[in-house]
C-alpha cells in the first residue's frame, strides 16, 4: 500500500514546478511524510497581540453566485466558500502541495483504484451535528447520483462532473463508510490528479442535515465544518462571517469575524483602502502601483502568477463553426499593446491554454502574430472577402478578475482592431451571475471574454476542465469538442508517468493552437494590497485561500 507522503508520485512534477514561482522550497527536497497533527499550512499560525483589531474587511470585484462550493466554479463564490467549508484534504499554504485536513491520513492501493482515508475524529458542523465517514459519503452520493433528491433545481455539479466524470461512471466507481472514521474510494480507472483534484475547495464536506433541511437554500445558508461560519448575505454588498468557537484546529482562527465585501471598481477599492475603510483587496491597478510602495501604511501582495485570461468563440454558432475564422481573428489581437496598456507590463502573452510553469506546457506551439493584413487574408480565404455580414454580440467581463483587471476596456481595445478587419461586434455585460449563465447555455453570445486560475497544480485542471467535450456545460464555454484531443486529454488524466503525461498535454496542445476555439490572451501577476499591520496572510496560487491564521498586529 502506499502512503501519505508529500512528494508522492501522483502528486506528479506540477507542484515542483509550482512552487518554484510562488518562491517556496521545492517539496522534492523535502521527503518527510506530513505530520497528522500540524495545521494544513505546515506551520505554527501567530497570535495577535491584546487589543489587536479582530475584524478582517475584504474586498474584491464582484458578488459570489452561491455560497455551496460544489455547485459553483466562479473564484468568487469559492473565496467565501473556502472559509466555511473543508475537504478531507487541502493545500499547503501558498502552494498546491497537498496536505491533511479532515482526513488525517490515506493509503492507495498499488494498482492505483482504491483509496483508503482514515478522518479525523470528534469534529462538528456547524449546526452541531458529527462529521464521519457517513458525512463523507453523503456529499459525494449528492454529486454524482443524477437520481439525488439532494440535487434541487439549478444545481448543477460542474467541477465534480469535470474532474471525475458525469454520474461517476469514468472515475468514481463507488464511496463507502468501512467504519466511522474510515472512507474507502474505489475507482474504475487510475485518475493521476485525484488527490489534487480531492483537496479543491469545490469538494468542502457539506452538513447533511442542512442539505436535507434547507434543501435549495442551502446555496446561500452553507454549514461546513471551517474556521468561520456564516452569519449574513446581503447580495452584491457583503457576506459576513464569524469565528468557529469549536473549530478543530487549537488556536484557529485568530479573527473573531470576517466580512467580504463588494466594490466593483480597481480604483475605488484601493481608495477605500487608502482610507482605512477596508483592511485587504484584490485587483490593485498598475497605475495605483506607485501610490501603494510609497504608502508606509499598507503592504503589496503579489499573487503567484497561475492563469489565462483568453477570448473565446462560441463555436456552436456561425461563424466560429468554421477554424478559419477563428484563426483569422487570433491575427487581429494585439496582445501586447493590452498587456502594457492594461497590466502596466505584470503580465506575459498566452500562447496555450495553460500557464507556462505547468506540467506538459509546449514551449514550441508558435503564436499567431498580430497581423491585420493576414487577418483580413484568411477571412477572404474563409469566404469573407469583406468582412463578416453580421454584428457579433461580445460578452466583457463586468468584474474585475485577476486575469482581466478591466475586461470592459480590453474588449474595447479587441473591437477596434475586429472593425479594421471589417469585423463589428457588440459588447455586452450583463451582472457577473448573470454573465456565467448565459456562457452555459451559449445562446445569446458570439465570443467572450473569460479566464481560469488554476485550482490544483495540475495540467487536467486546465485542459481538461476547460476544452475537454465533458466539460461542456461546465466551463468549457465555447463548446469546443476535438475526438483526437479529447483522447488525449483522458489518457493524460489517467497516466500515472509524467513523463508519458508531458508529451500527451504537448500533442493535444498543438492540436487546439490549430483548431483555435480561443484566442489565449495574458498570463498575469495578480496584485493585492492591505493594510501594513495585517499579518498570516500567504496568498494562494489557486486565487483562494482560508483566513484562519490572519490575524494584525
Amino acid at each position: 500500500m502506499k502512503k501519505w507522503q508529500s512528494g508522492a508520485a501522483l502528486l506528479l512534477a506540477s507542484v515542483i514546478v509550482f512552487t518554484g514561482c510562488s518562491g517556496n522550497n521545492s517539496p522534492a527536497a523535502n521527503n518527510s511524510s506530513p505530520s497528522t497533527s500540524e495545521s494544513p499550512s505546515g506551520s505554527p499560525a501567530p497570535s495577535g497581540g491584546a487589543g489587536s483589531q479582530d475584524t478582517l474587511i475584504m474586498a474584491r470585484g464582484g458578488d459570489a453566485a452561491a455560497l455551496d462550493p460544489s455547485i459553483v466554479t466562479d473564484g468568487e463564490s469559492m473565496k467565501v466558500t473556502e472559509q466555511i467549508f473543508e475537504g478531507m484534504l487541502t493545500y499547503k499554504n501558498g502552494t498546491t502541495e497537498v496536505a491533511p485536513a479532515l482526513a488525517e491520513s490515506y493509503e492507495v492501493s498499488e494498482d492505483g483504484l482504491t483509496y483508503t482515508f482514515k478522518l479525523r475524529q470528534g469534529i462538528k458542523f456547524h449546526d452541531g451535528t458529527d462529521f464521519n465517514a457517513d458525512a463523507v459519503v453523503f456529499n459525494f452520493t449528492r454529486w454524482f447520483d443524477p437520481a439525488s433528491p439532494y440535487k434541487f433545481e439549478g444545481d448543477s455539479f460542474d467541477y465534480y462532473d469535470s474532474m471525475f466524470g458525469p454520474d461517476g461512471s469514468r472515475v468514481i466507481k463507488e464511496v463507502k463508510a468501512v467504519d466511522p472514521a474510515t472512507v474507502q474510494f474505489t475507482l474504475n480507472q487510475p485518475q493521476a490528479p485525484f488527490l489534487q483534484n480531492l483537496a479543491m475547495p469545490a469538494f468542502g464536506i457539506a452538513s447533511p442535515k442542512a442539505v436535507q433541511e434547507k434543501k435549495d437554500k442551502f446555496k446561500s445558508e452553507p454549514v461546513g465544518t471551517g474556521p468561520f461560519v456564516f452569519k449574513e448575505w446581503k447580495r452584491n454588498e457583503s457576506v459576513t462571517l464569524e469565528k468557529n468557537a469549536d473549530y478543530w484546529q487549537e488556536g484557529l482562527p485568530k479573527l473573531n469575524r470576517v466580512i467580504i465585501t463588494v466594490i466593483p471598481e480597481n480604483t475605488a477599492r484601493f481608495t477605500a483602502l487608502q482610507n482605512g475603510e477596508i483592511d485587504l483587496m484584490e485587483g490593485v491597478n498598475p497605475d495605483d502601483l506607485t501610490a501603494l510602495e510609497s504608502n508606509a501604511e499598507l503592504q503589496k501582495i503579489v499573487r503567484p502568477s497561475f492563469n489565462v485570461g483568453y477570448l473565446g468563440f462560441n463555436v456552436k454558432k456561425k461563424p466560429f463553426d468554421d477554424p478559419k475564422v477563428r484563426v483569422a481573428l487570433n491575427h487581429a489581437v494585439n496582445k501586447e499593446g493590452i498587456i502594457q496598456a492594461f497590466y502596466g507590463g505584470l503580465a506575459e502573452m498566452a500562447v496555450n491554454p495553460m500557464p507556462p510553469t505547468t506540467l506538459g506546457f509546449n514551449k514550441d506551439v508558435q503564436d499567431y502574430p498580430y497581423d491585420l493584413e493576414k487577418a483580413k487574408q484568411l477571412l477572404a480565404d474563409a469566404g469573407y472577402p469583406d468582412g463578416l455580414p453580421n454584428e457579433l454580440v461580445f460578452y466583457a467581463m463586468p468584474v474585475a478578475r485577476p486575469y482581466m483587471p478591466d475586461g470592459k476596456k480590453v474588449a474595447e481595445a479587441i473591437q477596434a482592431d475586429f472593425e479594421k478587419i471589417g469585423v463589428k461586434t457588440r459588447i455586452e455585460s450583463p451582472e457577473w451571475a448573470t454573465y456565467l449563465a448565459d456562457l452555459k447555455k451559449g445562446e445569446k453570445e458570439d465570443l467572450f471574454m473569460l479566464g481560469w486560475t488554476g485550482d490544483n497544480g495540475d495540467p487536467d485542471n486546465f485542459l481538461f476542465t476547460l476544452l475537454h467535450k465533458d466539460a461542456i456545460g461546465s466551463n468549457n464555454y465555447s463548446f469546443y469538442s476535438n475526438e483526437e484531443v479529447n483522447k488525449l486529454l483522458s489518457q493524460g488524466q489517467s497516466e500515472a508517468d509524467s513523463a508519458k503525461r508531458e508529451e500527451l498535454y504537448k500533442q493535444a496542445q498543438l492540436l487546439i493552437k490549430q483548431d483555435a476555439p480561443w484566442i489565449p490572451l495574458v498570463h498575469s501577476t495578480p496584485l493585492l494590497a492591505a493594510k501594513a499591520n495585517l499579518k498570516g496572510y500567504v496568498p494562494s496560487p489557486t486565487s483562494s485561500e482560508p483566513y484562519s491564521e490572519v490575524y494584525f498586529e
